[in-house]
């Protein structure tokens, strides 16, 4: 009983973390970026990526071991579309960590890293693209909780 109500826990948290560290990273991105902010940016995608892997891991034992049972989730298709929502997320979020990765060479030698504004307009698109989609996920989880897309 204590373990499915920690799982459950983790995987809210870490979503709303997940949540969090994006709205931070939206709005802290600039074409003129200060050392601090650069750093903030960094430092919010790599919560953001360890959140997401711990909604991933906790969904997983979810499905598997808590909540309704494997059968209720691979027999509704609302499952599918959440599952895919979450995919593009993850997919969209590879070029702005890929970006902020290669931020770290030249923050560590403080400097700030030189945007162009193709590249920034990129980033802030995708970023709101991962908004999107981690606001439609909880949508998705509570149309299937009420029993919609059963097949």
């Amino acid at each position: 009983m204590w373990i499915n109500a920690i799982v459950s826990y983790l995987h809210y948290l870490s979503f709303m973390l997940c949540f969090g560290a994006l709205v931070l990273e939206a709005h802290t991105l600039k074409k003129e970026l200060s050392l601090s902010e650069a750093w903030r940016i960094v430092i919010s995608d790599a919560v953001y990526g360890i959140s997401a892997t711990i909604v991933l891991i906790t969904g997983i034992l979810r499905i598997i071991y808590f909540s309704k049972g494997t059968d209720y989730y691979l027999s509704n298709w609302v499952f599918y579309i959440k599952v895919a929502a979450f995919l593009v997320v993850g997919l969209a979020s590879l070029y702005p960590t890929i970006s902020f990765i290669t931020w770290l060479t030249d923050l560590q030698q403080g400097q700030t890293p030189k945007l162009e504004l193709a590249t920034l307009k990129r980033l802030k698109w995708l970023l709101k693209i991962e908004l999107v989609g981690l606001i439609l996920i909880p949508l998705l989880a509570t149309v299937m909780a009420r029993g919609i897309g059963a097949i």
